[in-house]
């Protein structure tokens, strides 16, 4: 798993929730089938709207190996992506955001 973490640009911590929204549900639009979020039951209600999948740890590693979508975002901890990166294939990628 790579790990980049640079500073969100002043675009998206300047940006009303209203903003955001627009913006994620384009880019899940954009996406499509290629896009899965995934979201750990103990995430924040602003995160966890936009989950496609939530449950535990242990049951969101098993739908991002079942998943056919190429980007995997998983909203949790780092052992959980971790978990979910080592089940999924080579073609897909596993990102924890920030």
């Amino acid at each position: 798993m790579l790990r980049i973490q640079t500073p969100l640009p002043d675009r998206y911590t300047t940006a009303s929730p209203e903003e955001l929204a627009q913006w994620i549900s384009e880019a899940k639009a954009t996406l499509g089938p290629r896009l899965l979020i995934l979201g750990h039951h103990y995430q924040r209600d602003e995160v966890i709207r936009w989950a496609d999948a939530r449950g535990d740890s242990f049951l969101l590693a098993q739908i991002a190996q079942e998943s056919v979508a190429t980007e995997i975002i998983f909203c949790g901890v780092h052992f959980m992506a971790e978990s979910a990166d080592v089940l999924t294939g080579d073609h897909q990628n596993v990102i924890l955001p920030d």
